[in-house]
């Protein structure tokens, strides 16, 4: 891929910061760095040995990606990081989705089962937000 298809595909028309991208990472990225523990239980099991530093690499990542959207030379890099990023957490939050399933089906209660559809519909919510950063 050439740097001018690459600048074509992921430059949004407009010239715009894709904030629907660069606010929840930068939100997010600050968690992952300030409370790692928060996001350590939804590590995918295998990957749990390393949950410590695969959380705050990908808050860090975040981060990056956040900033490179905010300037114009930086936007395409930034937006195919930014949506391999989402790509790379999305099992993170399937686990989520599963751990919620379990404790639905054990508590048997209205705001587990709630919790649980929420991070179930989630999920292709990360879709648009891959388009996004890819614009």
């Amino acid at each position: 891929m050439s740097p001018t298809s690459l600048t074509r595909r992921t430059t949004r028309p407009d010239g715009s910061i894709p904030w629907i991208v660069v606010l929840p990472f930068a939100i997010s990225g600050v968690i992952h760095l300030v409370k790692p523990a928060v996001f350590e239980p939804i590590i995918p099991e295998p990957l749990r040995a390393r949950g410590r530093e695969l959380v705050v690499a990908s808050g860090a990542a975040e981060l990056a990606c956040a900033a490179g959207l905010l300037h114009p030379s930086t936007r395409p890099l930034a937006g195919l990081a930014s949506a391999a990023v989402l790509l790379a957490v999305w099992p993170a939050n399937a686990q989520m989705s599963v751990d919620l399933g379990r404790r639905a089906l054990r508590k048997r209660n209205a705001s587990s089962f709630a919790a649980f559809a929420i991070s179930v519909a989630r999920l292709p919510l990360q879709i648009p937000l891959i388009k996004a950063a890819l614009r």
